[in-house]
């Protein structure tokens, strides 16, 4: 495998780098993340931005409104947008999860509808998957879509949903016949939330910020013109959702992990750090490298296929504890310090213990490496 880029791909990565530095303000950059990319006003200024510049969308077919770019292109946007510790749009659940399940799933109703709108982030998308009762097991979801005539009629609840609280639509994932079996029994719906008997509930985390919520559905009435793909596909639909949210996002989180990775190195300069921290240092360095080259094997088989592998499922899982192991390191090695001030790293570190929760538990990823990777047998 060439690791390099291709002249076309040095190409769109130096003309990236000259865009993102003339419009990326300095003081936008390397924001410690949080709540702050719902409540600061220029993210949404910059996802319009990224619209405007022709870098969202860049892999979507172009008459969806994309640019038809290969899959090497999206990663490099990850790559120099971590780079620069620049924030991420606004709108990447509807890039990266919504959208390609619409192109995939929907009718062309639904995409003229739906997806430029999303692209320009006009319109904010969240996802309703996970359950107080079902964790991240998908198939075991009771939020119920019943349907009357020309609508569904959704109870239940939803929870650790990232942007609902300033969301225009939801992408569902309900159980629509309690009596077919496990993984048959499935709808998916997009849901209106403004529409009425949506409420949703601020969930506060260890940061004191409050970044998810719950989701209530209480009689919310859908049009069945809403579905994507037919009554009890859900499952083959969610699943195009979930492959397509750890396709290319590996470099992203690569980017990122390897900046704070020179962060540390920076705090460790200065403070004549033992040998064992040391070598603690050396071996996240490693870990580094091989995240590193995992996601240009896992982009491989991306570009050759066109079908998202398991591997990003092993690439989220080793980053999520990576950074918590990080952001530990860190605040040991400031000692005291580290410890009691509300700094960066003190933030890095509450923050990250969500990682192994959010976009599938570090449980339910082994399960996936298990299985698809490793060929062992269903843990049921």
């Amino acid at each position: 495998m060439d690791l390099r880029d291709t002249p076309e791909e040095a190409q769109f990565r130096t003309e990236l780098r000259a865009w993102i530095d003339a419009n990326l303000p300095a003081d936008k950059r390397g924001s410690r993340g949080g709540a702050q990319r719902f409540e600061d006003p220029f993210m949404r200024e910059w996802s319009r931005l990224l619209y405007e510049g022709g870098y969202v969308g860049l892999t979507w077919p172009k008459e969806y409104g994309g640019a038809g770019a290969p899959y090497s292109f999206q990663a490099i946007l990850y790559e120099e947008i971590a780079t620069a510790q620049a924030p991420p749009p606004i709108g990447v659940i509807g890039l990266n999860m919504a959208g390609p399940t619409i192109i995939a799933h929907g009718t062309e109703e639904q995409k003229a509808r739906y997806l430029q709108p999303l692209l320009a982030a006009e319109e904010i998308w969240c996802q309703g998957f996970s359950e107080p009762d079902a964790g991240s097991d998908l198939a075991a979801v009771r939020t119920r879509a019943e349907r009357r005539g020309d609508v569904y009629v959704v109870n239940g609840q939803k929870v650790w949903s990232s942007f609902a609280h300033i969301a225009d639509f939801c992408i569902l994932v309900t159980q629509s016949d309690p009596e077919a079996p496990r993984y048959k029994n499935l709808t998916y719906l997009i849901v209106d939330m403004h529409a009425p008997g949506v409420e949703v509930r601020p969930l506060r985390q260890i940061t004191g910020e409050a970044e998810f919520n719950e989701i209530f559905f209480s009689d919310v009435e859908v049009p069945v013109e809403n579905r994507l793909d037919e009554e009890g596909n859900g499952w083959q639909v969610a699943m195009t959702t979930l492959l397509h949210e750890r396709a290319t996002l590996g470099f992203a989180l690569t980017a990122t992990l390897d900046g704070i990775v020179g962060r540390l190195l920076e705090e460790a300069s200065g403070r004549n750090p033992s040998a064992a921290v040391r070598e603690a240092i050396a071996v996240e360095w490693i870990e580094l490298q091989a995240l590193r080259y995992t996601n240009y094997r896992a982009l491989g088989t991306f570009q050759r296929s066109g079908i998202p592998g398991p591997e990003g499922s092993g690439v989220k899982l080793r980053w999520s504890e990576a950074n918590q192991r990080l952001t530990k390191l860190a605040r040991e090695l400031r000692g005291p310090e580290g410890i009691l001030d509300d700094g960066w790293w003190n933030h890095q570190q509450l923050r990250s213990r969500g990682n192994t929760i959010e976009a599938g538990t570090s449980e339910v990823l082994r399960n996936i490496i298990a299985e698809r990777v490793l060929g062992l047998p269903r843990g049921r």
